[in-house]
């Protein structure tokens, strides 16, 4: 079990950020499992709907180095990464860190950037490491990405490839709020004022600590068997041309780990997995045309594949 510091830290950092961000009490413990299971978080919906606001809320509560980066279309990778300049005084180049060297990033808008530009970030997810002019700089740990794309809004935007969205641990859609939280969001003070005047609530030891605990929570065998079931059925259901790979089951049973952490147990249990099965797998999954949303799948698999 996690340390009384630790859990009172966690706790209220779940708290800060449901103050900045109203009704979203779920989408927000989403967010603190992307981050405590060593993730990638990214956020999709309509303009609006507080997509920026929960990155900015996140970032405010971490007490971690962040960034931010605007994905336009003619962001270029060494925006990103950093760049390599000549130095005449010491005759030799010199590396110049990007907005990528920090803890905490939000890369908003991440489908206006050219493929080329969104690939740079791929090295610096899976490995948290960039390589420039062949020479591999470590990136500061933690290192968390927060992404945001609107899905219907697609002129003059490159949809994210498969690849690069199998780097994100999560996709999460907010959605509308509901009346009361509208109403406090109308009638309350500016939310950017709020985010302005948050204090940090976690350190980076905490983040660190809190990771290490992820790692000590149980998976039994059965539990195991329950999501290599679920991986198993996403690769033979109806309207599913590419399923889960071995890698989405890794990043189940991690985000599962994270889960059941947040909710104060030293172990997973199915209820777990079934809670974000939706949120890990849906944008993993490739449908066939006439199949519906990948979202629709994947609840389809989840109701196909009882629990022993």
């Amino acid at each position: 079990m996690l340390p009384e510091h630790l859990r009172k830290s966690l706790d209220a950092a779940q708290t800060q950020v449901n103050r900045l961000v109203l009704g979203k009490s779920r989408e927000v413990r989403l967010s603190f499992v992307a981050l405590l299971a060593d993730g990638h978080l990214l956020i999709e919906d309509l303009p609006g709907l507080g997509k920026t606001t929960l990155a900015h809320a996140m970032a405010a509560t971490l007490g971690l180095d962040f960034q931010r980066v605007q994905f336009t279309s003619d962001l270029l990778p060494a925006d990103i990464v950093g760049v390599s300049i000549f130095d005449p005084a010491t005759r030799d180049f010199q590396f110049h860190p990007g907005p990528v060297f920090t803890q905490v990033l939000l890369a908003d808008e991440i489908n206006r950037a050219p493929p080329r530009t969104q690939s740079a970030l791929l090295e610096a997810m899976a490995e948290q490491q960039v390589t420039v002019d062949g020479t591999t700089h470590a990136l500061p740990a933690p290192f968390f990405v927060i992404a945001t794309q609107n899905p219907t809004d697609l002129s003059g935007t490159y949809p994210l490839p498969d690849s690069q969205l199998d780097r994100f641990l999560m996709r999460l859609a907010l959605g509308y709020p509901g009346h009361e939280a509208e109403r406090e969001l109308l009638a309350g003070r500016d939310r950017r004022d709020l985010i302005a005047a948050a204090t940090p609530v976690l350190s980076r030891e905490d983040v660190l600590a809190l990771r290490d605990a992820v790692d000590r929570v149980h998976a039994s065998d059965a539990l195991i068997d329950y999501v290599q079931a679920l991986l198993a059925r996403s690769r033979s259901h109806p309207g599913v041309r590419v399923g889960l790979s071995p890698r989405a089951g890794l990043a189940l049973l991690r985000a599962a780990r994270a889960y059941a952490l947040l909710l104060g147990r030293d172990h997973v249990r199915p209820d777990d997995v079934q809670a974000l099965f939706s949120a890990v797998a849906a944008h993993r999954l490739v449908a066939d045309a006439e199949a519906g949303s990948d979202a629709a799948l994947a609840k389809a698999i989840l109701h196909a594949v009882a629990v022993d």
